[in-house]
């Protein structure tokens, strides 16, 4: 009889330890899942907040001409390389867009001039802020 209940306490440790691999492996797996979950959601959301942050947007300006500006002055000012190739596509551009026939100007001259920006804040210019 005393050997029955040694036997039995025996494999009662075994399935008891075995119940506690199991409850341990699970909680690892768990654990993992949820830390590479949080991880690609907070990278994701870091993302993109980054690219709002770098969206800009096209706006048009109307200036008036003054003595000794010149197209390349104003591509220069306006022509962000990361938007056009050369000063040379900027002027391309302000050409059409002004139905200029070439790259002369002159001073009093209204042109109206493309430039990117971060965005506009309707806030800040009724006075809001």
């Amino acid at each position: 009889m005393g050997r029955d209940m040694r036997e039995l306490r025996i494999r009662n440790n075994k399935i008891r330890r075995r119940r506690e691999l199991r409850r341990h492996v699970f909680t690892g797996l768990v654990t993992t899942v949820l830390v590479i979950g949080c991880s690609l959601l907070f990278f994701s959301l870091k993302i993109s907040a980054q690219s709002r942050a770098d969206v800009q947007s096209k706006y048009y300006k109307s200036i008036q001409v003054q003595e000794g500006d010149s197209l390349w002055n104003y591509a220069g000012l306006y022509g962000d390389s990361r938007y056009y190739d050369s000063r040379s596509d900027y002027i391309k551009e302000v050409s059409a867009v002004n139905a200029l026939k070439d790259d002369r100007i002159t001073a009093g001259q209204y042109l109206i001039l493309p430039y990117y920006d971060a965005g506009y804040d309707t806030c800040y210019d009724a006075g809001l802020k």
